[in-house]
């Protein structure tokens, strides 16, 4: 037994409520269950009971014991005074308040359902299973089921957000300047993440409005700002760029990175940081007013338009400075484009329309259903259980479940888990 469970049997009056009685015999009606408080005190807030026909108004403890009550001390806390029922699973001793009066006591496994608990102990003490409703999730229905994902992906998007407020603040609230940041950092991709994100911090944003403009600045600006022009290399496009960027390294009194920062082991060539970094060039180059394109856009089709961009020709015959490899366009796959669209076009959306006051929930539904499903090793598990993922809504979604309910067995905050436990 969990405290947890306690207060999910409570909250949603899960139990036999006509024939509720204190340990001493005192009869109760519960016409208010309370606030829910997750912070300091007492349970829930502003309660209203019957107690023998007496209308109190005040606050609910719940213990699994009735001596835990000594055991966390609340005899000596103040902010214990104003409770009014003490609802433990177990009855093993008397409390007492102030006045020397007993507290009164609802032992509650005399009054709930034992299916309820059958249910429950299925659930939560499941040690077996990948999830753990594994064995009854593809009884629920699909309105119960689609309803569900859907909260579970604006959940995801609020989570996502929290980066994005990062770094407004650290852009002094500039929208522009905050999707340079969270673009870099979703070119770089899992490995190359941070280093890109450090390459982008350390450019006021300033510098590439003065200069995106200029391919070759910009080129230089980025690839320098990445450490990559610090070394001495034989080629003539290298040695040009190092140039442009020693003028603009003086004139903006620039810092690079550790080029070190950056990963090339074990990676496909097309998701090398020299790669990537030169697709970034030729989006902000071939974009000059790309926030705004990106906050007015709401199609898959526009999107993958809007990011088809052509790479500097030294980049379709290189993969890094100092080797030439068989000429290639290198474009931006959708597969990429999708990626970006998940992690950072669709979350800035989300932060800049409520900046706004303009929140409008079908266009980011619309917009992400129109996006292929990702394809990891969650979602191939959900498919394995008939939990099938038709687009990045879905994906999105069931990973949000399996990281943040089945993983740490959130099955009371869950609607699965409850439809499982009330069945």
């Amino acid at each position: 037994m969990t405290e947890d469970f306690l207060h999910y049997l409570w909250r949603y009056k899960l139990f036999y409520t006509s024939v509720l009685q204190t340990t001493n015999k005192q009869t109760i009606f519960v016409k208010k269950a309370g606030l829910h408080n997750k912070n300091e005190g007492p349970d829930f807030s502003n309660a209203h009971l019957e107690i023998d026909n007496q209308l109190w108004v005040g606050n609910i403890e719940i213990h699994i014991k009735s001596s835990d009550w000594y055991l966390h001390k609340h005899e000596e806390d103040v902010n214990y005074d104003a409770v009014i029922l003490h609802v433990v699973w177990e009855h093993d001793v008397d409390i007492y308040m102030k006045n020397s009066k007993p507290l009164p006591t609802l032992e509650l496994k005399k009054f709930v359902n034992e299916s309820l608990l059958k249910n429950y102990n299925s659930l939560i003490y499941q040690k077996q299973n990948w999830i753990p409703c594994e064995n009854q999730v593809t009884s629920i229905d699909d309105f119960l089921l689609n309803n569900w994902l859907e909260r579970l992906y604006f959940d995801r998007l609020e989570r996502k957000s929290q980066i994005i407020k990062e770094f407004l603040q650290h852009t002094r609230y500039d929208f522009e300047a905050t999707a340079f940041l969270l673009l870099a950092k979703n070119f770089g991709l899992k490995i190359n993440g941070d280093a890109f994100l450090q390459m982008a911090k350390s450019i006021d944003f300033s510098v590439v409005r003065k200069v995106r403009s200029n391919e070759q600045e910009l080129m230089a600006l980025f690839f320098g700002q990445a450490g990559f022009l610090e070394e001495d290399i034989q080629d003539p496009y290298h040695k040009t760029l190092k140039d442009d960027y020693a003028y603009l390294k003086h004139k903006y009194r620039l810092k690079p990175i550790s080029r070190n920062l950056f990963q090339f082991f074990r990676m496909r060539p097309n998701n090398f940081p020299t790669t990537r970094l030169a697709q970034l060039v030729a989006l902000y180059f071939k974009h000059q007013n790309l926030f705004s394109k990106l906050m007015i856009t709401d199609h898959k089709e526009q999107f993958y338009q809007l990011f088809s961009i052509t790479i500097h020709d030294f980049w379709k015959s290189h993969y890094t400075f100092e080797k030439s490899s068989k000429k290639a366009q290198k474009k931006l796959t959708k597969s990429f484009i999708d990626l970006i669209l998940i992690n950072t076009i669709i979350p800035l959306k989300f932060v800049y329309q409520k900046n706004k006051g303009v929140l409008k929930d079908e266009i980011f539904l619309n917009l992400i259903r129109q996006v292929t499903s990702e394809k990891n090793s969650v979602i191939s598990k959900f498919s394995k259980m008939k939990v099938l993922s038709k687009n990045a809504l879905e994906s999105q979604s069931l990973l949000e479940l399996k990281n943040n309910y089945c993983t740490k067995k959130r099955c009371l905050d869950c609607a699965i888990g409850n439809h499982l436990l009330k069945a």
